[in-house]
């Protein structure tokens, strides 16, 4: 169980959860390329890497949307629904031909939220977009466990 899961709130659900391109892993893929040459030794580097990918957490509840990292001590950014104002999608020419892109969200004051290098973007801003309207716009639509109503 994860920190997505063990943040939410009574009545708060999952709604999405955001995953890393292949491209955001590109140092593991160094280090294991040069567990060779080096005689296992970047192998080391390889397990932090591995390690620090799988602690990354992203994702949209029906509350908020949260970033999570961190091995050892934890770093979370969160942003509730209601304070977002814009949600941005960054793709480049070589992000939209291997399919990836950041999501930039832009909450009330200066809080902002980047969520980079994301697998299947437009599908997390959707995620986000549709959270937004089902919760904040249109809270009625959703029911006490925050599922919407068909």
């Amino acid at each position: 169980m994860g920190y997505l899961d063990e943040s939410l709130a009574p009545g708060e659900t999952i709604v999405a959860r955001f995953d890393l391109h292949w491209t955001a892993k590109w140092r593991l893929i160094v280090f294991l390329l040069l567990s060779v040459p080096t005689l296992g030794i970047a192998l080391l580097g390889a397990l932090y890497e591995w390690i620090r990918l799988r602690s990354i957490e992203q994702g949209v509840t029906s509350r908020r949307v949260v970033r999570k990292t961190g091995i050892l001590s934890r770093t979370t950014e969160e942003l509730r629904l209601a304070s977002i104002e814009t949600i941005d999608l960054r793709q480049s020419a070589w992000g939209r031909l291997l399919g990836y892109g950041d999501v930039v969200l832009t909450g009330r004051g200066e809080s902002s939220m980047i969520f980079s290098r994301l697998a299947a973007p437009l599908e997390a801003k959707r995620a986000i977009e549709n959270a937004y309207a089902a919760h904040v716009e249109h809270p009625r639509a959703a029911d006490a466990h925050g599922d919407l109503r068909a």
